[in-house]
């Protein structure tokens, strides 16, 4: 807390601030002015949460000064102090509910008791009003949620949590939803929720705008803006707000819906978000979309042949590098920013490219990663197609690189690493596993394979699981634990061992490396 004593007696202050250990009672900071009117700049820069102040000052006294301070500081905590028993002074204290009178000579006993009953009654208010404004809070939250869904559903919750709020809503106020998207698997906090809801709340009153806002399924804030049509310079000042406010989130997309007139209508501005918000994800993250957006218009449009899956897989496994390039450049072209396309449609031809890859490299008889479930796993993760494409292009250079750089191998050599890719996830395959799949015995294969790779099998499978290991590291949406498991240590601790005698760090360090 921060305590203001305002005496334009140098002494009185100095004296009554040496003289209390104020830390031990809970006040942080002790600020100081020489009459009315300094402390009142004092109290507008500092805020402090009590005042201990002298009644008669030159320019302006304590009760004038104290009689501005409400204004400012409406929970600001009043102890008075004079050398004067003046019964008028002490009428006008009282009014202004100041906690204790002090008469000077002043006894540091008396103040410090006086400033600890006015630190309760400080800390007694901030309670009240916060548990007051959390509630309020909830209630908006409610409200915002209720819009969510069409009016006739829940008119009268609606209009019963109008009338707590006391919310000034007619049939001609104007109605904006705006719904945001982030990659986070957690809820904020509610601390965090509301300084970020309060935040919004103070810039909007710069345009005369109200608003509601409510977290719906952890990734979505809601936000449905009221009280005055914004113009196309507010509404910039709104999307360069929104976007730099949560900036801090290291992906996320935002749509505005239609503007809308009344409270009824409210949920179909927010249909329309919704909408627009689905083709964010063929936009870089952190785009504001809104229902005057407008995406630029290619300069050749993209066109895609009627089985482009087929087309990729006969370009790789011709190994025509300059033709599948042009192939990736192509599909970009069609999909960035295309606002006519469904996320889940993209991801469907991803997945059948992907799979194209992993096809053309077991014709080829080359050795790629991923798995179908890590595949499935993977594209529904995915935030933004730039991001999906951009796996895909890395995964086509690694295909090309690959079948550049490595020989055509033995083909029982390929059967046993194809199948250490599908399986390594399991933590019980073993080299009788992997015999019995390629129709060979125990002993003869293992002699097999380090003669035809300079490799036991066990050093394959313990790398290729600490490669992998190094992939799923790069992606903070992986726990370690999870990793240990998807790589086939079931045992946290053994996977640590075991990772940091191959790559010389733990994962923890590795993960803090490659950040």
């Amino acid at each position: 807390m921060k305590l203001l004593i305002v005496d334009d007696e140098e002494l009185t202050r100095t004296g009554v601030i040496s003289s209390i250990d104020w830390q031990s009672i809970g006040i942080q900071e002790v600020l100081q002015a020489d009459d009315g009117i300094n402390g009142i700049e004092m109290a507008r820069v500092h805020r402090p949460d009590i005042v201990l102040c002298d009644v008669r000052m030159p320019r302006l006294d304590g009760i004038a000064m104290l009689e501005q301070l409400e204004e400012i500081l409406p929970d600001i905590v009043p102890v008075f102090m004079s050398g004067y028993s003046d019964k008028e002074y002490l009428k006008a204290a009282i009014k202004l509910k100041a906690v204790n009178y002090i008469e000077k000579p002043l006894n540091p006993v008396e103040i410090r008791d006086a400033i600890m009953e006015a630190r309760d009654l400080c800390l007694e208010k901030k309670r009240t009003r916060q548990n007051a404004s959390i509630h309020s809070m909830e209630s908006a939250s409610r409200l915002a949620l209720l819009l969510t869904q069409p009016f006739a559903h829940a008119k009268e919750s609606i209009d019963q949590l109008i009338d707590e709020l006391t919310l000034s809503i007619s049939n001609t106020t104007p109605f904006t939803a705006i719904v945001l998207k982030t990659d986070t698997e957690e809820e904020f906090p509610l601390s965090e929720a509301n300084a970020i809801f309060l935040s919004v709340q103070e810039f909007l009153k710069t345009f005369h705008i109200d608003c509601i806002f409510a977290e719906k399924r952890v990734q979505y804030m809601v936000y449905f803006l009221f009280g005055s049509t914004p113009g196309a310079a507010v509404r910039k000042s709104i999307e360069e707000f929104f976007c730099n406010l949560y900036s801090r989130c290291t992906r996320f997309c935002i749509a505005a819906g239609d503007t809308v007139t009344g409270i009824s209508r409210a949920y179909q501005s927010y249909t329309s978000a919704v909408i627009s918000l689905q083709s964010s994800f063929f936009f870089p993250t952190g785009t504001f979309l809104s229902p005057f957006y407008q995406a630029p218009v290619s300069e050749t449009a993209a066109e895609l042949s009627a089985s482009p899956e087929n087309e990729f897989l006969t370009l790789l496994t011709e190994k025509n590098k300059e033709k599948a390039k042009a192939f990736l450049d192509n599909l970009f072209l069609y999909y960035n920013q295309n606002q006519n396309i469904l996320p889940n449609q993209a991801k469907d031809l991803y997945y059948k490219l992907f799979r194209a890859l992993d096809n053309a490299a077991r014709q080829l008889k080359l050795t790629l990663s991923d798995t179908q479930e890590n595949l499935i796993d993977t594209l529904e993760k995915i935030f933004s197609y730039n991001e999906m494409h951009q796996k895909l292009v890395k995964k086509t250079e690694i295909f090309f690189q690959t079948a550049v750089s490595t020989e055509e191998e033995n083909s029982t050599i390929f059967l046993i690493k194809d199948y250490i890719g599908q399986k390594y996830m399991n933590e019980t395959l073993s080299v009788k596993d992997i015999s019995d799949h390629v129709f060979l015995s125990t002993s003869y294969v293992c002699t097999f394979f380090k003669n035809e790779t300079g490799q036991t099998l066990n050093q394959y499978l313990t790398e290729y699981r600490m490669e992998k290991a190094k992939q799923l590291l790069s992606d903070p949406r992986y726990k370690i634990t999870d990793i240990s498991s998807r790589v086939g240590y079931s045992d946290g601790n053994y996977f640590g061992k075991s990772f940091k005698k191959y790559t010389g760090f733990s994962p923890s360090e590795y993960r803090e490396k490659m950040s």
